[in-house]
Protein backbone atom coordinates (compact mmCIF):
# COMPACT_ATOMS: atom_id res chain seq x y z
CA UNK A 1 0.00 0.00 0.00
CA UNK A 2 2.91 2.53 0.68
CA UNK A 3 3.23 2.90 -3.13
CA UNK A 4 -0.73 4.27 -3.91
CA UNK A 5 -3.60 2.06 -5.25
CA UNK A 6 -2.85 1.24 -7.92
CA UNK A 7 0.25 -1.19 -7.10
CA UNK A 8 -2.20 -2.18 -3.91
CA UNK A 9 -4.78 -3.12 -6.78
CA UNK A 10 -1.83 -5.15 -8.67
CA UNK A 11 -1.02 -7.05 -5.66
CA UNK A 12 -4.49 -8.28 -5.17
CA UNK A 13 -4.56 -9.47 -8.58
CA UNK A 14 -1.08 -10.83 -8.29
CA UNK A 15 -2.54 -12.83 -5.29
CA UNK A 16 -5.57 -13.68 -7.19
CA UNK A 17 -3.91 -15.04 -9.89
CA UNK A 18 -1.53 -17.22 -7.85
CA UNK A 19 -4.38 -18.97 -6.02
CA UNK A 20 -6.26 -19.37 -8.85
CA UNK A 21 -2.82 -21.43 -10.13
CA UNK A 22 -2.56 -22.44 -6.87
CA UNK A 23 -6.29 -23.89 -7.14
CA UNK A 24 -5.57 -25.23 -10.57
CA UNK A 25 -2.69 -27.34 -9.82
CA UNK A 26 -4.73 -29.35 -6.37
CA UNK A 27 -7.02 -30.08 -9.61
CA UNK A 28 -4.65 -30.85 -11.72
CA UNK A 29 -3.21 -32.97 -9.22
CA UNK A 30 -6.55 -35.09 -8.69
CA UNK A 31 -6.45 -35.57 -12.40
CA UNK A 32 -3.11 -36.81 -12.58
CA UNK A 33 -2.47 -38.64 -9.29
CA UNK A 34 -6.33 -39.96 -9.39
CA UNK A 35 -7.90 -39.90 -12.73
CA UNK A 36 -9.83 -37.41 -15.03
CA UNK A 37 -12.06 -37.78 -18.22
CA UNK A 38 -14.34 -35.72 -20.47
CA UNK A 39 -16.32 -35.81 -23.22
CA UNK A 40 -13.06 -35.02 -25.75
CA UNK A 41 -11.49 -38.16 -24.21
CA UNK A 42 -12.00 -40.43 -27.07
CA UNK A 43 -9.64 -38.43 -28.89
CA UNK A 44 -7.23 -37.54 -25.92
CA UNK A 45 -7.19 -40.29 -23.96
CA UNK A 46 -7.72 -39.70 -19.81
CA UNK A 47 -6.19 -36.77 -18.36
CA UNK A 48 -2.90 -38.28 -17.37
CA UNK A 49 -2.32 -38.54 -21.74
CA UNK A 50 -1.86 -35.25 -21.83
CA UNK A 51 0.87 -34.87 -19.95
CA UNK A 52 4.19 -34.94 -20.81
CA UNK A 53 6.76 -34.21 -17.60
CA UNK A 54 6.11 -34.39 -13.72
CA UNK A 55 8.41 -33.19 -11.26
CA UNK A 56 8.29 -34.73 -7.61
CA UNK A 57 9.70 -34.61 -4.61
CA UNK A 58 10.30 -38.59 -3.30
CA UNK A 59 10.68 -40.14 -0.50
CA UNK A 60 14.39 -39.46 0.32
CA UNK A 61 13.25 -35.57 0.00
CA UNK A 62 15.29 -35.51 -3.61
CA UNK A 63 13.18 -33.79 -6.41
CA UNK A 64 13.20 -35.81 -9.70
CA UNK A 65 11.24 -34.91 -13.31
CA UNK A 66 10.04 -37.69 -15.24
CA UNK A 67 8.82 -37.85 -18.82
CA UNK A 68 7.93 -41.07 -21.13
CA UNK A 69 12.38 -40.41 -22.08
CA UNK A 70 13.34 -39.45 -18.75
CA UNK A 71 12.84 -41.30 -16.21
CA UNK A 72 10.03 -42.94 -17.83
CA UNK A 73 9.45 -46.03 -15.39
CA UNK A 74 8.27 -43.26 -12.75
CA UNK A 75 6.42 -40.74 -15.13
CA UNK A 76 3.99 -44.18 -16.04
CA UNK A 77 3.53 -45.05 -12.51
CA UNK A 78 2.64 -41.90 -11.45
CA UNK A 79 -0.83 -41.65 -12.42
CA UNK A 80 -3.67 -43.44 -10.50
CA UNK A 81 -0.77 -43.73 -7.53
CA UNK A 82 -2.65 -41.07 -5.19
CA UNK A 83 0.21 -39.65 -3.68
CA UNK A 84 2.02 -42.96 -2.56
CA UNK A 85 5.31 -42.96 -4.69
CA UNK A 86 5.68 -38.69 -3.90
CA UNK A 87 4.42 -35.65 -3.97
CA UNK A 88 3.95 -34.16 -7.08
CA UNK A 89 4.87 -30.74 -7.11
CA UNK A 90 4.71 -29.50 -11.31
CA UNK A 91 3.17 -31.24 -14.03
CA UNK A 92 3.30 -30.19 -17.93
CA UNK A 93 0.62 -30.79 -19.93
CA UNK A 94 -0.29 -30.38 -23.95
CA UNK A 95 -3.19 -27.63 -24.68
CA UNK A 96 -5.16 -27.12 -27.87
CA UNK A 97 -6.49 -23.51 -28.63
CA UNK A 98 -10.52 -22.95 -27.47
CA UNK A 99 -13.28 -21.64 -29.40
CA UNK A 100 -16.12 -20.13 -28.81
CA UNK A 101 -18.92 -22.65 -28.85
CA UNK A 102 -19.62 -26.08 -29.08
CA UNK A 103 -22.35 -26.71 -31.28
CA UNK A 104 -23.80 -29.72 -30.17
CA UNK A 105 -26.09 -32.40 -32.21
CA UNK A 106 -28.91 -34.53 -29.40
CA UNK A 107 -30.02 -37.55 -30.79
CA UNK A 108 -32.52 -39.87 -28.80
CA UNK A 109 -32.31 -43.81 -29.26
CA UNK A 110 -34.07 -46.62 -28.48
CA UNK A 111 -33.22 -49.57 -27.99
CA UNK A 112 -30.12 -51.07 -26.01
CA UNK A 113 -28.62 -52.61 -28.98
CA UNK A 114 -29.24 -49.60 -31.20
CA UNK A 115 -28.35 -47.31 -28.72
CA UNK A 116 -24.64 -49.53 -27.53
CA UNK A 117 -23.73 -49.36 -31.70
CA UNK A 118 -24.57 -45.87 -32.25
CA UNK A 119 -22.80 -44.55 -29.08
CA UNK A 120 -19.61 -46.50 -30.63
CA UNK A 121 -19.29 -45.46 -33.75
CA UNK A 122 -19.58 -42.26 -32.78
CA UNK A 123 -17.21 -42.28 -30.04
CA UNK A 124 -14.83 -43.91 -32.94
CA UNK A 125 -15.32 -40.59 -34.98
CA UNK A 126 -12.42 -38.28 -34.71
CA UNK A 127 -14.37 -35.72 -36.28
CA UNK A 128 -16.68 -35.59 -33.17
CA UNK A 129 -14.57 -32.94 -30.62
CA UNK A 130 -16.82 -34.32 -28.01
CA UNK A 131 -18.86 -37.26 -27.57
CA UNK A 132 -21.62 -38.14 -24.58
CA UNK A 133 -24.30 -40.36 -23.47
CA UNK A 134 -27.10 -39.99 -21.00
CA UNK A 135 -28.91 -43.16 -20.25
CA UNK A 136 -32.56 -42.38 -18.85
CA UNK A 137 -33.69 -46.00 -18.74
CA UNK A 138 -33.02 -49.79 -19.95
CA UNK A 139 -34.14 -49.23 -23.83
CA UNK A 140 -33.94 -45.29 -23.27
CA UNK A 141 -30.76 -42.98 -24.32
CA UNK A 142 -29.71 -39.49 -25.51
CA UNK A 143 -26.13 -39.47 -27.33
CA UNK A 144 -24.68 -35.96 -27.81
CA UNK A 145 -21.99 -35.12 -30.29
CA UNK A 146 -20.54 -32.00 -30.80
CA UNK A 147 -17.77 -30.00 -32.45
CA UNK A 148 -15.72 -26.49 -31.58
CA UNK A 149 -16.44 -23.47 -33.54
CA UNK A 150 -16.03 -19.78 -33.25
CA UNK A 151 -19.35 -19.38 -35.33
CA UNK A 152 -22.96 -19.66 -34.04
CA UNK A 153 -26.51 -19.30 -35.64
CA UNK A 154 -27.65 -16.74 -33.50
CA UNK A 155 -30.93 -18.02 -33.21
CA UNK A 156 -29.85 -21.85 -31.68
CA UNK A 157 -27.32 -20.45 -28.49
CA UNK A 158 -28.20 -21.65 -25.59
CA UNK A 159 -26.69 -20.65 -22.60
CA UNK A 160 -26.97 -23.88 -20.62
CA UNK A 161 -25.24 -22.28 -17.54
CA UNK A 162 -27.28 -19.64 -16.30
CA UNK A 163 -28.95 -19.72 -13.33
CA UNK A 164 -32.61 -20.09 -14.70
CA UNK A 165 -32.18 -22.15 -17.09
CA UNK A 166 -33.37 -25.98 -16.77
CA UNK A 167 -30.74 -28.43 -15.62
CA UNK A 168 -29.31 -29.81 -18.36
CA UNK A 169 -29.87 -33.48 -17.97
CA UNK A 170 -33.21 -32.44 -18.14
CA UNK A 171 -33.45 -29.99 -20.37
CA UNK A 172 -31.60 -33.28 -22.73
CA UNK A 173 -34.22 -35.48 -21.52
CA UNK A 174 -36.87 -33.39 -23.67
CA UNK A 175 -35.44 -34.60 -26.75
CA UNK A 176 -35.71 -38.03 -25.65
CA UNK A 177 -39.62 -37.21 -24.83
CA UNK A 178 -40.37 -35.15 -27.67
CA UNK A 179 -38.17 -37.85 -29.78
CA UNK A 180 -36.56 -35.51 -31.57
CA UNK A 181 -33.05 -34.64 -32.82
CA UNK A 182 -31.78 -30.80 -31.85
CA UNK A 183 -28.30 -28.98 -32.94
CA UNK A 184 -27.54 -26.10 -30.27
CA UNK A 185 -24.38 -23.68 -29.93
CA UNK A 186 -23.54 -24.00 -26.14
CA UNK A 187 -20.44 -21.27 -25.32
CA UNK A 188 -17.67 -23.76 -24.27
CA UNK A 189 -17.63 -22.28 -20.63
CA UNK A 190 -21.23 -23.53 -20.24
CA UNK A 191 -20.31 -26.74 -22.20
CA UNK A 192 -17.59 -27.83 -19.70
CA UNK A 193 -19.47 -27.03 -16.60
CA UNK A 194 -22.98 -28.53 -18.24
CA UNK A 195 -23.76 -30.83 -15.37
CA UNK A 196 -21.89 -28.28 -12.75
CA UNK A 197 -25.40 -26.56 -11.47
CA UNK A 198 -27.08 -29.59 -10.79
CA UNK A 199 -24.00 -31.89 -9.54
CA UNK A 200 -24.82 -34.08 -12.69
CA UNK A 201 -28.19 -35.00 -11.09
CA UNK A 202 -27.34 -35.12 -7.23
CA UNK A 203 -29.17 -31.96 -6.56
CA UNK A 204 -32.17 -33.63 -7.37
CA UNK A 205 -32.06 -36.00 -4.43
CA UNK A 206 -30.31 -32.76 -2.08
CA UNK A 207 -33.29 -30.35 -3.64
CA UNK A 208 -36.16 -32.39 -5.03
CA UNK A 209 -37.71 -28.70 -6.32
CA UNK A 210 -34.38 -27.23 -7.67
CA UNK A 211 -35.40 -27.70 -11.33
CA UNK A 212 -38.38 -26.24 -10.81
CA UNK A 213 -38.64 -22.91 -12.72
CA UNK A 214 -39.88 -20.54 -10.07
CA UNK A 215 -37.34 -21.97 -7.77
CA UNK A 216 -34.39 -21.75 -10.46
CA UNK A 217 -35.77 -18.21 -11.01
CA UNK A 218 -35.64 -16.81 -7.69
CA UNK A 219 -33.19 -18.91 -6.33
CA UNK A 220 -31.13 -20.35 -9.02
CA UNK A 221 -28.39 -18.39 -8.64
CA UNK A 222 -27.51 -20.15 -5.09
CA UNK A 223 -26.94 -23.44 -6.52
CA UNK A 224 -24.65 -25.68 -6.66
CA UNK A 225 -24.45 -25.92 -2.67
CA UNK A 226 -20.30 -26.78 -2.18
CA UNK A 227 -19.86 -30.48 -1.34
CA UNK A 228 -17.52 -29.12 1.26
CA UNK A 229 -20.39 -27.63 3.25
CA UNK A 230 -22.50 -29.97 2.82
CA UNK A 231 -20.32 -32.90 4.16
CA UNK A 232 -19.56 -29.98 7.18
CA UNK A 233 -23.40 -30.03 7.85
CA UNK A 234 -24.09 -34.09 7.64
CA UNK A 235 -24.24 -35.64 10.68
CA UNK A 236 -22.47 -38.97 11.30
CA UNK A 237 -26.20 -40.70 11.17
CA UNK A 238 -27.02 -39.21 8.15
CA UNK A 239 -23.77 -39.74 6.40
CA UNK A 240 -24.25 -43.71 7.20
CA UNK A 241 -27.82 -43.59 5.74
CA UNK A 242 -26.20 -41.72 2.87
CA UNK A 243 -23.62 -44.18 2.55
CA UNK A 244 -26.02 -47.26 2.87
CA UNK A 245 -28.64 -45.79 0.49
CA UNK A 246 -26.86 -44.01 -2.58
CA UNK A 247 -24.65 -45.02 -5.14
CA UNK A 248 -21.53 -42.64 -6.38
CA UNK A 249 -19.69 -45.00 -8.74
CA UNK A 250 -17.63 -44.34 -12.06
CA UNK A 251 -16.39 -48.26 -14.23
CA UNK A 252 -14.35 -47.92 -16.73
CA UNK A 253 -15.08 -50.59 -19.07
CA UNK A 254 -14.36 -52.11 -22.65
CA UNK A 255 -16.38 -50.38 -25.24
CA UNK A 256 -17.05 -53.77 -26.17
CA UNK A 257 -18.61 -54.55 -22.92
CA UNK A 258 -20.86 -51.72 -22.88
CA UNK A 259 -24.12 -53.58 -23.47
CA UNK A 260 -23.55 -56.12 -20.64
CA UNK A 261 -22.51 -53.64 -18.71
CA UNK A 262 -25.53 -51.76 -18.87
CA UNK A 263 -27.73 -54.61 -17.91
CA UNK A 264 -25.52 -55.35 -15.07
CA UNK A 265 -26.09 -51.88 -13.43
CA UNK A 266 -29.91 -52.08 -14.08
CA UNK A 267 -30.05 -55.22 -12.36
CA UNK A 268 -27.59 -54.90 -9.59
CA UNK A 269 -28.71 -51.32 -8.56
CA UNK A 270 -30.80 -49.37 -10.98
CA UNK A 271 -29.84 -45.80 -10.78
CA UNK A 272 -30.61 -43.72 -13.97
CA UNK A 273 -29.41 -41.06 -15.57
CA UNK A 274 -26.55 -43.22 -16.14
CA UNK A 275 -23.55 -41.37 -17.98
CA UNK A 276 -21.43 -42.60 -20.77
CA UNK A 277 -18.22 -40.73 -21.49
CA UNK A 278 -15.66 -42.72 -24.00
CA UNK A 279 -12.28 -42.58 -24.13
CA UNK A 280 -9.12 -44.21 -25.89
CA UNK A 281 -6.51 -46.09 -23.66
CA UNK A 282 -3.22 -46.87 -25.21
CA UNK A 283 -1.18 -49.60 -24.22
CA UNK A 284 1.45 -47.59 -22.02
CA UNK A 285 2.88 -49.03 -18.83
CA UNK A 286 1.27 -48.81 -15.51
CA UNK A 287 -1.76 -49.28 -13.24
CA UNK A 288 -4.10 -49.83 -16.18
CA UNK A 289 -3.43 -50.46 -19.85
CA UNK A 290 -5.97 -52.64 -22.26
CA UNK A 291 -5.29 -56.57 -22.29
CA UNK A 292 -4.01 -56.76 -25.45
CA UNK A 293 -1.04 -54.82 -27.13
CA UNK A 294 -3.24 -52.18 -28.90
CA UNK A 295 -4.80 -48.81 -28.04
CA UNK A 296 -8.47 -49.91 -27.44
CA UNK A 297 -11.66 -47.56 -26.63
CA UNK A 298 -12.97 -47.82 -23.43
CA UNK A 299 -16.08 -45.95 -21.69
CA UNK A 300 -16.80 -44.46 -18.25
CA UNK A 301 -20.11 -45.43 -16.50
CA UNK A 302 -21.07 -42.92 -14.31
CA UNK A 303 -24.06 -44.12 -11.84
CA UNK A 304 -24.78 -41.37 -9.55
CA UNK A 305 -27.92 -40.97 -6.92
CA UNK A 306 -30.61 -43.90 -5.10
CA UNK A 307 -30.48 -47.36 -6.26
CA UNK A 308 -34.03 -48.80 -7.13
CA UNK A 309 -33.32 -52.04 -6.88
CA UNK A 310 -35.17 -53.68 -3.67
CA UNK A 311 -32.06 -56.10 -2.57
CA UNK A 312 -29.70 -53.45 -2.96
CA UNK A 313 -27.31 -53.55 -0.08
CA UNK A 314 -23.99 -51.12 -0.27
CA UNK A 315 -21.16 -53.46 0.17
CA UNK A 316 -22.63 -56.75 -1.57
CA UNK A 317 -24.30 -54.75 -4.73
CA UNK A 318 -20.82 -53.10 -5.09
CA UNK A 319 -18.48 -56.25 -5.17
CA UNK A 320 -21.33 -57.06 -7.26
CA UNK A 321 -20.27 -54.53 -9.39
CA UNK A 322 -16.58 -54.65 -8.80
CA UNK A 323 -16.67 -58.44 -9.73
CA UNK A 324 -18.09 -57.73 -13.20
CA UNK A 325 -15.27 -54.97 -13.95
CA UNK A 326 -12.29 -57.47 -13.22
CA UNK A 327 -14.19 -59.94 -15.21
CA UNK A 328 -14.57 -57.23 -18.39
CA UNK A 329 -10.99 -55.92 -17.67
CA UNK A 330 -12.07 -52.88 -16.57
CA UNK A 331 -11.59 -50.64 -13.83
CA UNK A 332 -13.43 -48.22 -10.67
CA UNK A 333 -12.18 -44.67 -10.21
CA UNK A 334 -10.80 -45.03 -6.87
CA UNK A 335 -12.19 -41.79 -5.75
CA UNK A 336 -15.89 -43.75 -5.02
CA UNK A 337 -16.38 -46.32 -2.12
CA UNK A 338 -13.92 -49.65 -3.57
CA UNK A 339 -14.91 -52.73 -1.52
CA UNK A 340 -12.53 -55.36 -2.87
CA UNK A 341 -9.90 -57.37 -0.87
CA UNK A 342 -6.21 -56.70 -2.18
CA UNK A 343 -6.05 -59.42 -3.69
CA UNK A 344 -9.16 -58.55 -5.98
CA UNK A 345 -7.95 -55.17 -6.37
CA UNK A 346 -4.51 -55.99 -7.51
CA UNK A 347 -6.38 -58.37 -9.87
CA UNK A 348 -8.07 -55.05 -11.59
CA UNK A 349 -4.71 -53.20 -11.45
CA UNK A 350 -1.90 -53.92 -12.94
CA UNK A 351 0.52 -53.33 -9.71
CA UNK A 352 3.83 -54.97 -11.29
CA UNK A 353 5.81 -51.56 -12.33
CA UNK A 354 4.46 -49.92 -8.79
CA UNK A 355 5.17 -52.04 -6.68
CA UNK A 356 8.82 -51.99 -8.28
CA UNK A 357 8.66 -48.14 -7.79
CA UNK A 358 7.75 -48.73 -4.32
CA UNK A 359 10.72 -50.56 -3.71
CA UNK A 360 13.10 -48.41 -5.54
CA UNK A 361 12.14 -45.81 -4.40
CA UNK A 362 11.50 -46.80 -0.55
CA UNK A 363 8.50 -45.63 -0.13
CA UNK A 364 7.26 -47.76 1.99
CA UNK A 365 8.54 -45.91 5.29
CA UNK A 366 6.84 -42.77 4.01
CA UNK A 367 3.83 -42.88 1.97
CA UNK A 368 1.25 -45.89 2.54
CA UNK A 369 0.80 -48.33 -0.03
CA UNK A 370 -2.57 -46.96 -2.33
CA UNK A 371 -4.88 -50.34 -1.57
CA UNK A 372 -4.37 -48.93 2.05
CA UNK A 373 -4.77 -45.03 1.42
CA UNK A 374 -8.50 -45.92 -0.42
CA UNK A 375 -10.02 -49.02 -0.34
CA UNK A 376 -12.83 -49.36 2.63
CA UNK A 377 -11.87 -52.58 3.11
CA UNK A 378 -8.39 -51.89 4.24
CA UNK A 379 -9.78 -49.66 6.76
CA UNK A 380 -12.24 -52.54 8.34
Amino acid sequence: YRNGKKKAKELICAQAALAGLRYLFVLERGLIMGTGIESSSHIYGLFQHTCVAYELILADGSHVRCTPEENSDLFYAVPWSYGTLGFLVAAEIKMIPAKNYVKLHFEPVRGLKAFCKKFAEESGKKENHFVEGLVYSLDEAVIMTGVLTNEAHPGKINRIGNYYKPWFFKHVENYLKTNTTGIEYIPARHYYHRHTRSIFWELQDIIPFGNNPIFRYLFGWMVPPKISLLKLTQGEGIRKLYEQHHVVQDMMIPMKSLEQCIETFHSDINVYPLWLCPFILPNNPGMIHPKGNEAELYVDVGAYGEPRTKHFEAMASTRQLEKFVRNVHGFQMLYADCYMTREEFWEMFDGSLYHKLRKQLQCNHAFPEVYDKICKAARH
